[in-house]
């Protein structure tokens, strides 16, 4: 499932595409055609990313709520576009530029009120200028549940999937079965603040690296990473490859359905106090 950073690219991208221009929508694949018909040949006049949904705007109150979910795409591209195939649920198209839509688990005609409505249930987006990092440290400090799982709950935050969640704990020296309740204030800031800019740049650069300048590749002299994810990791997906900073063995288990994956050795357990 695509990240929170890929959905605000997404969202940038169609602005820079589409916004203030006359819009052919449609929906070779039926599902969305009577909305498609509604909105065909009006202006985007609005992108916005919360999380993992992205909304588009076409005059008045009228949104188009995407949500990927696992299996949803897009590709955009200059036109003409090829000829539609029965796969693709949106399609928008300009005289310069199109987009199509496959796969979505959510594409759907909403309101205002629905919109806010979806908002209300998620959690601060660390891509967000309006979010509060202290809603989420108030769920967070009062759960007996992992750090790991709090950090997936879009409850919680939203936009923060198992690349970023691993990653971020790792950066942090943080073992991912530590209950919430047991990290501090002060490294939460410090967790929060990381995911702002981590993933601030995975926006600029459309894929995930979390590597520090002096544990890159040419840094310690080591093979690039190898992987249809693509990007420089610590953690994700490196079971049982040794840790890049003290060689031990990057384990992986299953947590809420999602594999995790943690060095034990950089991710000991909380001291005796309890507390991180």
């Amino acid at each position: 499932m695509p990240e929170g950073h890929t959905i605000h690219r997404l969202a940038q991208d169609h602005a820079e595409r589409f916004a203030g221009r006359k819009t052919q929508v449609a929906s070779p694949q039926g599902k969305f055609s009577d909305a498609a018909a509604l909105l065909t040949g009006q202006e985007l006049i609005g992108t916005e990313a919360h999380g993992k949904h992205l909304f588009l705007q076409f005059g008045g109150a009228s949104w188009v709520h995407i949500h990927l979910g696992l299996f949803g795409k897009y590709t955009l591209g200059e036109t003409p576009p090829p000829p539609p195939t029965d796969t693709v649920r949106l399609r928008l198209r300009n005289d310069a530029y199109y987009s199509d839509l496959r796969g979505p688990t959510t594409c759907a005609l909403i309101t205002d009120a629905e919109k806010q409505a979806i908002h209300d249930r998620l959690g601060p987006d660390p891509l967000r200028t309006d979010a509060d990092p202290a809603k989420a440290y108030a769920r967070i400090s009062r759960s007996r549940t992992s750090i790991a799982a709090l950090l997936m709950d879009q409850k919680v935050i939203a936009g923060v999937g198992n690349v970023y969640r691993a990653e971020v704990l790792f950066r942090h020296g943080i073992d991912p079965y530590t209950p919430g309740r047991s990290l501090t204030e002060a490294r939460f800031k410090a967790i929060w603040d990381d995911l702002v800019a981590l993933m601030r740049e995975g926006v600029r650069l459309n894929r995930i690296d979390t590597v520090r300048p002096e544990h890159t590749p040419e840094a310690m002299n080591r093979p690039p990473r190898v992987d249809d994810h693509g990007g420089e990791v610590y953690v994700y997906r490196r079971a049982p490859r040794p840790c890049h900073l003290c060689g031990t063995e990057i384990r992986t288990a299953e947590l809420a359905a999602r594999n995790l994956f943690w060095c034990p050795t950089c991710q000991p357990p909380a001291t005796d106090t309890g507390t991180y």
